[in-house]
């Protein structure tokens, strides 16, 4: 795979999601969970999403349950969570794993691309956050704490790419 758009997804609600659909736009792909300390960070990827959205920004949210077990609810569950508490209105997708051998191949190859600290392959928490250009490659990885508003500039920077 050489880049994001190679790649497929289920949207939350079963139908797919080709990445190719998002091709020339800049993509915040992020891990998400419904009852983790992170969790209201989805406040603020709203927000970007709103703000940059209009300029060709997609953020698109993974939920996860591998992390204390924190997003143990269906997807229409999650889905609902999230309107509902947040107001998400950009494009959430099916639960899916991050690490491990059962994790989805679009994980795989961001960690691959972004390594964590020390070089690590995988995604420690929560709300880590892959910042992808325009040409479909990975611009930067963002740890959990780095909340959605100190992306703005790295997201301003892609979109003038």
């Amino acid at each position: 795979m050489s880049s994001v758009y190679d790649f497929e997804a289920q949207h939350i609600d079963g139908t797919p999601a080709r990445l190719a659909e998002y091709r020339g736009q800049v993509l915040l792909i992020v891990n998400t969970a419904s009852a983790c300390g992170f969790t209201p960070q989805f406040a603020g990827l709203e927000e970007l999403n709103k703000k940059y959205g209009p300029q060709g920004l997609v953020v698109l949210g993974f939920p996860c349950n591998q992390f204390g077990k924190q997003d143990p609810g269906s997807n229409d569950e999650i889905a609902g969570f999230c309107q509902a508490n947040y107001g998400v209105s950009f494009p959430m997708m099916e639960k899916i794993e991050v690490n491990g051998p059962e994790a989805h191949p679009l994980y795989k190859w961001l960690t691959h691309e972004k390594p964590g600290m020390l070089g690590t392959e995988f995604i420690k928490w929560n709300f880590t956050k892959f910042l992808v250009g325009k040409d479909g490659q990975v611009r930067k990885r963002f740890a959990p704490q780095d909340t959605p508003q100190k992306l703005a500039q790295d997201i301003e920077q892609a979109l003038a790419a």
